[in-house]
């Protein structure tokens, strides 16, 4: 830290409890008290030194006093400080720094000690000291403006204040490596104005290393939330960029919101000790931190992306934690619907912190950050129907957020599923919220329907149907209706539908399997002319196409299984219907409400029996060649 020194004389100042006396070998003539301190001094060094102090000797002398005596109730810092100018007007010697000179520059305008009282007096050494060290100097404006928060009032009224932040923001604002401003001393060796590394007060002629942009954060987090606000005002003004205005505003609340590195994880660990909150300037009590917390949002930028979702749901969880106000709850909520695709499982797991905790986790906010997200994107026009082929999007790329968004809440229906005292109705709510187009299966919301109706197993038959009723049997995999098919939780009319696309899933695949086996055999008859140069790939295409058998005879004998389950079925329902199978089945059909006729099946079935024939025939007929 830069400082000056001021005076020739030694120190001839004692304490005794709470009063001060100068040891000159003269009496004291006069006693200024300051606060609870007494000083015991002499007229003529301060008279010659302060106009104030001038006035007031003369009209205690007015008086007929013999001792003088004088009451400062009002000087800035107090006893302190005024021991400070009672040895400056002494010319004893004492050393002006940036921890002091904000206070000694107002009491000299508090005392009036100018150049009218003599050269070189109190208030043209601080405002010297002052424009020319500290405020070109990154820790020591630092330190005035810290030493301002107590005397604000005086600061604003004397400019110090603006005159610090301006320095500070001057210098975040440039990059530090080309001026060589001294940055903080905890991240390596102190510099000389010049750049160079300082050894013992000695530049060596090294350059430190570059500095990264975020130098600043940590000095600035340091200062009360008023100077900080003004601060980061300052910044913007200067264009400093949005992306290093959110990291500090997130340093800042990371030192004094306690709770917010909770889920950092053990590579972390270092900078979870070094963000941890400190005692100094941290708020004091809950409403505080409130007060932060609603400054933090009112100071963060809007933009996408510049703040890491994770750190807004920290944010929104403690925002429920201290109960801030609607308007800022429902801001972190907007800022993570913009950004919901960036989202983890875990970070939508927030528990219910509320009084009548209905269910265990916040399936309401969760709710409303989905609505956010779903209106944003209407707005960017990424909502578009799409078509959907094995899985994959095929439409425009800006529905990728949206799909994994879809993907995110199926996840975190399947989790809050078991809760028992989730109602059906949110549950629904949630899972509808979603448009079709952007589920490219239902496998998913299948899994978390299927939670649901094990873990609330007293719902009634027409609430397990108005349940499944959010899903499409036509979006399931064949692994996802395989499982269906013999899910005994599932309502009958859900069972049969699943049997029936899966049926019509595999006799599709067959017929597939089928047409590329033909093609195998028709591209080895013309490409045999080639084979002794692809000996190789041959081989491997050949045994290829017989796992491509072997799994066809697995699915023809899963094609036999399900129509044999589907015939016991017409039996069955043939019996209790005392109709003819044939007709029940009919029914049964319509009363299911299949999208396909059920021609489509035969019409697959003839398919692959054209393929089996056909392809008979072409094994006979090369067995006869």
């Amino acid at each position: 830290m830069a400082c000056i020194k001021l005076g020739s004389k030694t120190d001839a100042f004692q304490r005794q409890g709470q009063a001060w006396f100068c040891t000159t070998g003269l009496p004291s003539d006069i006693v200024v008290e300051v606060g609870e301190m007494s000083f015991y001094l002499h007229k003529f060094p301060l008279l010659s030194r302060s106009g104030v102090m001038e006035r007031l000797i003369a009209e205690s002398s007015e008086d007929g006093e013999e001792k003088c005596s004088i009451r400062l109730p009002d000087i800035p810092g107090g006893a302190k400080t005024f021991e400070l100018v009672a040895k400056f007007c002494y010319g004893v010697k004492l050393e002006l720094t940036a921890s002091n000179v904000v206070y000694l520059r107002f009491a000299a305008e508090h005392l009036e000690m100018t150049e009218e009282y003599g050269e070189g007096n109190l208030l043209t050494q601080t405002e010297t000291f002052l424009n020319q060290v500290v405020l070109r100097n990154w820790k020591d404006s630092l330190r005035a403006l810290q030493t301002c928060d107590d005397v604000i009032s005086h600061a604003d009224e004397l400019h110090i204040t603006k005159r610090c932040i301006e320095s500070l923001a001057m210098k975040a604002s440039t990059d530090p490596n080309l001026f060589g401003w001294p940055i903080v001393e905890h991240s390596g060796p102190m510099q000389s104005p010049g750049g160079s590394v300082l050894w013992n007060g000695i530049s060596t002629g090294a350059r430190p290393k570059n500095t990264s942009s975020d130098w600043w954060y940590e000095d600035v987090s340091t200062l009360s939330l008023p100077l900080y606000k003004r601060l980061i005002a300052a910044m913007e003004s200067r264009g400093i960029r949005q992306e290093s205005i959110a990291r500090s505003l997130i340093f800042y609340a990371q030192k004094y919101l306690p709770g917010l590195n909770r889920r950092k994880g053990a590579n972390d660990s270092n900078s979870s000790a070094r963000l941890a909150p400190v005692a100094l300037g941290a708020p004091s009590s809950e409403e505080d931190r409130k007060l932060l917390l609603e400054e933090i949002d009112r100071l963060l930028p809007i933009q996408k992306g510049l703040v890491p979702t994770k750190f807004l749901f920290g944010l929104l969880r403690t925002a429920m934690i201290l109960r801030a106000s609607p308007s800022c709850m429902s801001n972190f909520e907007k800022r993570i619907g913009m950004q919901l695709d960036q989202a983890t499982l875990e970070d939508l797991l927030m528990p219910n912190f509320s009084y009548s905790m209905e269910t265990l986790y916040n399936v309401d906010c969760v709710q409303r950050i989905l609505e956010h997200f779903l209106a944003m994107d209407q707005i960017t026009g990424g909502a578009s129907p799409c078509s959907v082929d094995d899985g994959q999007i095929i439409g425009s790329p800006s529905l990728t957020p949206i799909t994994m968004v879809v993907k995110l809440i199926d996840g975190y229906l399947a989790e809050v599923a078991p809760d028992i005292n989730l109602k059906l109705p949110k549950f629904q709510a949630l899972a509808a919220s979603v448009p079709d187009y952007a589920r490219p299966l239902d496998d998913g919301l299948y899994r978390a329907i299927d939670i649901y109706l094990k873990s609330h197993p007293w719902l009634s038959e027409s609430d397990r149907e108005q349940l499944c009723r959010l899903m499409d049997c036509q979006k399931l995999s064949l692994e996802a209706c395989t499982h269906a098919a013999q899910n005994e939780r599932l309502p009958l009319r859900v069972v049969v539908q699943v049997l029936f696309f899966e049926q019509l899933q595999l006799r599709t695949s067959i017929a597939g399997c089928f047409l590329v086996s033909d093609n195998l055999d028709g591209s080895r008859q013309l490409r045999s002319g080639f084979a002794g140069s692809t000996e190789g790939g041959w081989a491997s295409t050949v045994r290829e196409n017989q796992v491509l058998k072997v799994g066809m005879d697995n699915m023809r004998m899963r094609v036999l299984e399900l129509e044999k389950e589907c015939s016991n079925m017409r039996q069955e329902i043939a019996k209790l219907g005392g109709v003819k199978s044939s007709s029940t089945w009919g029914n049964v059909s319509k009363k299911f409400g299949f999208k396909l006729k059920s021609q489509m099946c035969s019409a697959q079935e003839g398919s692959v029996s054209n393929q089996n024939n056909a392809s008979g025939k072409k094994k006979n007929s090369s067995k006869g060649g």
